[in-house]
């Protein structure tokens, strides 16, 4: 198995003699960790002592131990380090002046999902415009798309449809690593912030996490594993419905179901629906908090049998379908707020295409509304390409 070093790795192994005397932030989380489980502050504290003024949360938590979304967490004094930790999901979403004041550098060690819906790369495009205004340089130590970096799925955003979880055109599955988007946003974007990028080493994009060699620390509670971030750029989906996503569970995103769900009926359309690659078990299941809390939801498991074959934005935009047909009296849209967008409907921000939507209530078929957007997937490929660090 190749070993791959992350960026945190590469930086701690040689460390820049740039960066001495300078006055360091960190974004990070529990993920941010080398693959002995020693977190990124302890390392950098060790490395460049004295100076780490600052810690910085994304959603979720600094210890990721918020749940679910418009769950805030506050500002708060790491227990272990004696550092202050701003939480960049809470009394605001973007960095503000006072928080950057105490600092040169901000490091961002983050493990993404490979989904546009993720949150962590609207953060890194906040704190990016943040470092641009006052004068502070960002330094990405960069991780594992656990998703690879070589297939791309879905619509590109659209304008209208822009929220917290989704703020530029780019497919749900997007194929880039934390250091090839900020480098997206910096040219194609214009946030032309003072940036720097630390790769990885090893890594080849047609990798899945698995193949690293690097230990998972779920970045957010509802990703325990490879798996549930390999099916998410799909079964994110659900939330923006009343069908289950399989939070409150073992299993959330490899679960989906509701009460509702007739899965005699359903098993036929949607094994029909479903391509090669992902083999569809029926399910029971109990959730013990969101939607459907302590009702039994009947539903389906996930199994990736191939997940070079498996496409989890079609292959859940087929399901989704398949269930407005044969539960049309029970199936609702989630209705707002989501993720502190208060009139728009969830779906819309999480397709992100209005009429993407409007052409699956219309049972349009799921393979012609996917062909609708190759060309500007084949668009945002070409223009990603020139931001790669790897190959």
């Amino acid at each position: 198995m190749t070993i791959v070093k992350t960026g945190l790795e590469a930086l701690i192994a040689s460390p820049p003699p740039w960066m001495n005397g300078q006055c360091l932030g960190l974004l990070s989380n529990p993920a941010s960790v080398d693959r002995s489980f020693r977190h990124a502050r302890e390392l950098i504290g060790q490395v460049f002592p004295g100076q780490l003024k600052a810690l910085f949360a994304p959603q979720h938590g600094f210890f990721a131990e918020k749940q679910d979304n418009m769950i805030e967490s506050a500002d708060m004094v790491d227990p272990v380090s004696g550092i202050p930790i701003f939480s960049l999901y809470g009394q605001t979403r973007r960095p503000t002046e006072n928080m950057f004041k105490q600092i040169d550098i901000l490091l961002v060690d983050l493990q993404d999902a490979g989904t546009r819906v993720y949150t962590f790369s609207t953060t890194l495009s906040y704190a990016m415009e943040a470092a641009k205004n006052w004068g502070v340089k960002v330094v990405i130590l960069d991780r594992p798309n656990p998703v690879n970096g070589v297939t791309l799925e879905g619509n590109c955003l659209s304008p209208d449809c822009a929220s917290f979880v989704g703020r530029y055109g780019i497919p749900m599955r997007h194929g880039m690593t934390m250091g090839e988007l900020a480098l997206l946003f910096k040219q194609a974007y214009g946030i032309d912030c003072d940036l720097d990028i630390i790769p990885m080493k090893g890594w080849k994009r047609a990798m899945y996490f698995r193949d690293t060699g690097l230990p998972w620390v779920a970045p957010s509670p509802n990703l325990p594993s490879p798996v549930s971030a390999m099916v998410y750029p799909g079964q994110v989906i659900w939330e923006g419905t009343n069908v289950s996503e399989g939070r409150g569970t073992t299993q959330p995103f490899e679960f989906f179901g509701a009460p509702f769900i007739d899965i005699e009926k359903l098993s036929k359309e949607l094994a029909e629906a479903s391509d090669t690659g992902v083999f569809l078990r029926p399910v029971a299941f109990e959730p013990t908090a969101n939607k459907w809390q302590g009702r039994l939801c009947r539903g389906f498991q996930l199994h990736i049998t191939n997940p070079d074959l498996y496409r989890p934005y079609r292959t859940t935009l087929k399901f989704l379908q398949a269930i407005k047909r044969l539960h049309a009296n029970e199936f609702q849209w989630k209705p707002p707020p989501y993720e502190y967008e208060f009139e728009r409907l969830p779906i819309d921000l999480i397709i992100g295409n209005r009429m993407i939507r409007q052409r699956i209530e219309n049972f349009e078929d799921i393979d012609a509304i996917e062909k609708s957007w190759e060309n500007e997937l084949l668009a945002f490929e070409k223009m990603s390409r020139s931001c790669y660090l790897y190959h």
